[in-house]
């Protein structure tokens, strides 16, 4: 799925930055494909607002969110605004909803 995620974006958005995260660990399901957290930075974000930046990501990776993708964190940039928050951390917390 990891990939599948990857090549999608890759293709879609031509990024200068993508990085593609499996949490599924995080979220009591070792070994699934369920949670992703993605960071992507393409200047086909310019101009557009943050609703419209996740709408295309959403679009991108339809197939997959009606499959066995369960949640997506996505973090979208342009490349001037990627200049400025370059060391945040993007991880996700750890899910509390489903008891250890």
């Amino acid at each position: 799925m990891q990939s599948i995620i990857t090549e999608k974006l890759q293709n879609a958005f031509l990024p200068i930055h993508l990085h593609v995260l499996n949490e599924s660990h995080l979220h009591h399901r070792p070994g699934n494909n369920s949670h992703f957290n993605v960071v992507i930075v393409s200047e086909q974000f310019d101009g557009l607002r943050l609703l419209a930046r996740h709408r295309a990501v959403n679009a991108t990776l339809a197939e997959e969110l009606a499959g066995e993708l369960h949640a997506l964190a996505i973090h979208t940039y342009t490349p001037a605004e990627w200049a400025e928050v370059e060391n945040n951390n993007f991880n996700s917390p750890s899910c509390v909803g489903l008891g250890d």
